[in-house]
C-alpha cells in the first residue's frame, strides 16, 4: 500500500511518499530530483543504530557520497549549542549549495537538521526521512524549522521546504509507546481542525494508544490522511500568514506547558493532548462549540493514552505570562486555535487571561460525563 501527496508551494514544491518498505527505496527515489551528490545524513544514536545503516546503504547503493552525523537525543539538546554539530560536520565533508542534508528521526532531528539547511551557505537541500509518527504526520511537513531558545520552543528558526519527505510504516514498532501516543494527538488534532470523517475513524478504532490497536490498513489511512490534512493548509498558506495558523491547534498552552517544565517532564505531544483539552474548554466557554463535541475530543484524547491534566507544580500566572513570548502573539495579543465544529476551527485574539485561568483552573476535576 503507498500513497503520494503532493504539497503544492510552485517552485517549492514537494512529494510526501507514503509506503512500507520505502527506507530501503530512500537512494532511488531521491535520485531522480538532482540533490548532488554529497549527503549528509544526521540521526540520533538510537535511531541511527536502528535504521542509519539501512539508509547509508540505500543512499551509497544509489551513488550518493554519505557522511553521518549523530545528535544527543532529547528535547534539552534542541538548542544552537548541539546545531554547532551539524555544521561542524557540513565543514568537515565539505558540503557544497548542492549537497543534501537528510533527517533520519524524529521531530527533533528533522527541525535541527531543516534548520542546519535552511541557514548552511544560506540554505541547500533537505530531506525528510521521519521514524516517529509526530514527525510523519506533522514535523517533517511544511518547512518549520528551529531550535528551542531557554525561554520559548522553537523561537530561533527559518521556514525551509524540503526536496521530499519520505515515509515507512514499518519503522514505526520500533517507537516506544509513549512517543506513539504523543504522535497520536497530531492526527487527533487534523480530525478537530480539518477532516471530521478522520475523527469518526479515530472513534471507531478500538484503541488508539498503542500500534499493535491499528490494523495495517488504518495506520496507512491516518498517515495519509494527516498528511494531506497538512499538505492542504500548507498549500495555501506556506509561512503562516493566515490559514496554517489553526495547525497550532493545542499548540498555545501546550507550549507553555513544555517551557516551563524545561522540555523534561512532558514530551511535545503530551503537551499538545493538554493543550487541546484546554482549547476546547475555552471554546465551550466562548460559546463556539457545544458539550457534545468538546466530551467526544475528550474521549479520544484519553482513549490515545494522553494526560488530560496540567503536570503538577505549575504556576497559573507563569502560564499566562508564557503565553505572552508565544509566536503567535500579534500585537501584544495571545491567538488561540479554538474548535467551532468537528472539522473546522478558527483563530482568534479574543481570549481574555480570566477565560484562561478560569478553564486550568478547573483542569484537575475532569472528567467525562
Amino acid at each position: 500500500m503507498e500513497s503520494m501527496i503532493r504539497v503544492n508551494l510552485g517552485s517549492l514544491s514537494y512529494n510526501i511518499a507514503i509506503g512500507a518498505g520505502h527506507l530501503d527505496r530512500l537512494g532511488e527515489l531521491i535520485t531522480p530530483l538532482n540533490l548532488g551528490k554529497k549527503i549528509l545524513l544526521v540521526s540520533n544514536p538510537e535511531i541511527f543504530n536502528y535504521y542509519g545503516e539501512r539508509a547509508r546503504i540505500s543512499l551509497e547503493q544509489a551513488g550518493f557520497d554519505v557522511a553521518i552525523c549523530t545528535l544527543p537525543a532529547g528535547e534539552e539538546y534542541k538548542t544552537p549549542e548541539t546545531l554547532q554539530m551539524i555544521y561542524d560536520a557540513a565543514l568537515k565533508h565539505r558540503l557544497e549549495r548542492s549537497s543534501t542534508m537528510v533527517a533520519l528521526g524524529g521531530g527533533i532531528i528533522g527541525d535541527m537538521t531543516g534548520f542546519a539547511a535552511a541557514t548552511w551557505l544560506r540554505g541547500i537541500n533537505v530531506v525528510q526521512v521521519p521514524t516517529s509518527l509526530l514527525a510523519m504526520v506533522d514535523a517533517s511537513i511544511g518547512g518549520k524549522t528551529g531550535v528551542n531558545h531557554p525561554h520559548g520552543k522553537n523561537l530561533i528558526g527559518a521556514f525551509h521546504q524540503p526536496k521530499l519527505v519520505l515515509i515507512d510504516p514499518d519503522v514505526l514498532p520500533t517507537l516506544p509507546e509513549r512517543e506513539f501516543r504523543a504522535g497520536m494527538a497530531e492526527v487527533i488534532k487534523y480530525g478537530v481542525i480539518w477532516d471530521e470523517e478522520l475523527f469518526v475513524k479515530l472513534e471507531q478504532s478500538p484503541g488508539l494508544d498503542q500500534i499493535q490497536s491499528l490494523d495495517s490498513g488504518l495506520l496507512q489511512e491516518i498517515l495519509t490522511r494527516s498528511c494531506q490534512s497538512k499538505a492542504d493548509v500548507v498549500s495555501q498558506d506556506e509561512k503562516e500568514s493566515g490559514l496554517r495558523a489553526i495547525l497550532n491547534y493545542g499548540h498555545t498552552i501546550g507550549h507553555a506547558v513544555e517551557s516551563l517544565t524545561g522540555y523534561t517532564v512532558v514530551i511535545h505531544g503530551e503537551a499538545v493532548g493538554i493543550g487541546m483539552v484546554a482549547a476546547s474548554q475555552i471554546a465551550v466557554k466562548l460559546g463556539l462549540w457545544d458539550q457534545d463535541s468538546d466530551q467526544r475530543q475528550f474521549a479520544l484524547i484519553e482513549k490515545a493514552g494522553l494526560p488530560t491534566q496540567l503536570p503538577p507544580g505549575l504556576n497559573l500566572d507563569d502560564i499566562l505570562d508564557s503565553l505572552q513570548t508565544d509566536k503567535k502573539v500579534k500585537a501584544g495579543k495571545v491567538r488561540f486555535v479554538l474548535p467551532t465544529r468537528i472539522g473546522e476551527a478558527i483563530v482568534t485574539d479574543q481570549v481574555t487571561s480570566d477565560v484562561i485561568r478560569q478553564v486550568l483552573e478547573n483542569f484537575p476535576v475532569r472528567c467525562l460525563a
